[in-house]
């Protein structure tokens, strides 16, 4: 008899991460969900453990824990995000240094953790959250934008790596999504007068774009088609948005999307 598939969702206790977690549960999955601290209200169908993405023992035990129960891990989906609203100019290096450990080098950390069993079964799907941020550019979201184009960099290499191994990578670009990340995104640490107006206007266009944004369960429906696929796509755009964003990036002329962007964010 074939073993059940067993999935690993980072980032598993709200929103999107919860609804990938809980997707995956009722299609077949054994999944297996994380989160920093461990709450009452789990996902349906998931078994929840801590892993803190910075911390590279803390995620090595995750992994351990799950090979350990399930025996095998084929699908991992890195989902732990944090965003930062503000000018360049007004987050220190420092805080820039924790957005990409938690953002791009945690998902690194959890995908070396993941690699090794995945090689030794010549198997595996890894799913990496990024956004159309990776795509293209975002006026008082640089760092984070920064973030998920690496992502995106290492995503596409990887890919090209593991390939030999029968693992695939691919890149899930949602765009505007329903979930706590316009409330919990981090405030710059050195704010700068000259600021104060434009980067309330971006956090007004944020919680504005909330209003009709997708619902996190669009997003946990092509993860599912980019786990499941016989031959998966390296990219996956998620929803109407994103798509239009990712068409327009490619094809309308450079000066009619910066006009576009500007219009949007209300910049000069």
């Amino acid at each position: 008899m074939k073993p059940e598939k067993t999935a690993i969702v980072i980032g598993a206790s709200t929103g999107i991460g919860r609804a990938i977690a809980e997707t995956l549960a009722a299609r077949g999955l054994r999944v297996f969900g994380t989160s920093r601290s461990l709450r009452d209200d789990a996902p349906r169908g998931v078994s929840m453990l801590s892993c803190d993405v910075t911390d590279e023992r803390s995620v090595s035990a995750m992994v351990s824990t799950v090979l350990a129960d399930a025996g095998q891990i084929d699908v991992l989906v890195n989902n732990a995000g944090v965003g930062l609203v503000g000018g360049a100019e007004e987050s220190s290096i420092a805080q820039v240094q924790h957005l990409f450990d938690v953002n791009l080098f945690g998902a690194m950390r959890v995908t070396n953790a993941v690699l090794p069993s995945m090689r030794q079964r010549r198997e595996g799907r890894i799913i990496n959250i990024s956004s159309v941020l990776g795509l293209a550019p975002a006026p008082y979201s640089a760092h984070y934008s920064a973030a998920k184009h690496a992502l995106e960099g290492y995503s596409e290499s990887l890919d090209h790596e593991v390939r030999a191994f029968n693992i695939r990578v691919s890149l899930v670009e949602p765009a505007y999504t329903r979930s706590g990340f316009d409330r919990n995104a981090l405030e710059p640490d050195r704010r700068l007068h000259d600021y104060d107006r434009a980067r309330a206007d971006a956090r007004t266009a944020l919680q504005v774009a909330m209003v009709t944004a997708d619902p996190p369960a669009l997003v946990a429906r092509t993860v599912l088609v980019a786990a499941t696929a016989q031959r998966p796509r390296r990219r996956y755009t998620a929803g109407r948005a994103a798509r239009r964003i990712s068409l327009l990036r490619r094809f309308a002329p450079a000066s009619l999307f910066d006009k576009g962007l500007r219009k949007q964010m209300r910049l000069p």
